[in-house]
């Protein structure tokens, strides 16, 4: 397996490390859009290197899952990154038409990276619950109920984020004091090693960082995605429509209708029991208790006189009433402080 690598390593070499140069340009970028046609030029170039690299490592059988991390060479160690790569610019493409297939491709990138990694005994972590195998879900116990996380649960995802960020920036800071060494060739072989094995569990961070936000958009792809093709709900009945009214004059009895109409030939009278009777039957009024029809003024009138005097006869009695008490309870003179009077 060494000899084939080295006689294709240089161009497999030249793939990752191409692929690699083009993502970082990309993270490093200015373009104010991540969709310039400069920017997602550069994200089809990287994306080709990568697949093609990647392609290589499959043919060459650099990785297998009989081995220990010791049986790899340290110059392999690097071409680990690809899948990890091959998922970090497939999340750069801006198809939307695609999104939903281009973070399912991330994902599974990304979970082909931390499977070798985990195979290989790099780095403690949990893969994603919803990316396990059917195998892990069977051998493990049963899950609690999503819809209720525990605080503990909580607390230990917060805690293990917060952990996570650490450790990346730990690795970075020890990264970047051994990158100049390996890169300029004066490093030793266990420098090497240790440089892409540091860079290896960086990118599992990173991963794990990428999965939790891929299943965020999905869920919120997915939701989106069934409200569009959901059939739309019952609905009631549709109310009617009100027939528009015609303009009219509101008269009070049938005398005056005939009067007003006289005078209006081209604009109809009603008189108001007709327009409430109009009304009660569209629905829109209830029938009211009303002054029985061919009432004249003058009895209306009389009617209203006899109602109010009515009323003024229970208020005097009233006042009455209430000046009998007082004087029953105030002796004459009560309240007569200065002899007045």
């Amino acid at each position: 397996m060494m000899a084939e690598a080295g006689a294709d390593g240089p161009r497999l070499a030249e793939l990752l490390a191409l692929g690699r140069r083009l993502w970082e340009e990309l993270e490093a970028s200015t373009e104010p859009s991540s969709g310039a046609p400069a920017v997602q030029d550069k994200v089809r170039q990287g994306l080709d290197a990568l697949k093609r690299a990647s392609a290589m490592v499959t043919q060459l059988e650099l990785f297998s899952e009989n081995e220990e991390l010791e049986e790899v060479a340290s110059a392999d160690l690097k071409f680990m990154l690809l899948p990890a790569l091959l998922g970090a610019l497939t999340l750069k493409q801006v198809d939307l038409s695609k999104r939903r297939e281009h973070l399912e491709s991330a994902r599974e990138h990304f979970l082909h990276f931390l499977k070798l990694c985990r195979n290989y005994g790099l780095g403690s972590f949990q893969l994603p619950s919803s990316t396990s195998s059917e195998d892990e879900a069977r051998s493990s116990p049963a899950p609690r109920d999503p819809g209720q996380p525990t605080l503990v649960a909580m607390a230990m995802s917060r805690s293990a984020k917060i952990e996570r960020y650490k450790q990346k920036k730990e690795l970075e800071n020890k990264l970047a004091s051994m990158s100049s060494s390996v890169e300029s060739g004066t490093a030793d072989e266990d420098q090497i090693r240790e440089f892409y094995i540091l860079q290896i569990q960086k990118w599992i961070s990173t991963s794990l960082e990428e999965m939790e936000s891929i299943e965020q958009e999905l869920v919120i792809l997915k939701s989106r995605d069934a409200a569009r093709q959901a059939p739309a709900g019952p609905r009631g009945p549709p109310r009617p429509a009100r027939t528009p009214v015609k303009p009219f004059i509101l008269t009070r009895d049938a005398a005056q209708a005939r009067v007003f109409g006289a005078g209006y030939p081209g604009l109809p009278t009603m008189t108001v029991d007709d327009w409430y009777e109009q009304r009660r039957k569209q629905g829109i009024v209830s029938t009211p208790q009303r002054v029985p029809a061919g009432t004249s003024d003058e009895e209306m009138q009389k009617q209203q006189k006899e109602t109010e005097e009515e009323e003024d006869d229970e208020e005097a009695l009233r006042k009455a009433r209430d000046w009998d008490d007082w004087k029953d309870t105030h002796p004459r003179g009560y309240g007569n402080r200065h002899n007045m009077g």
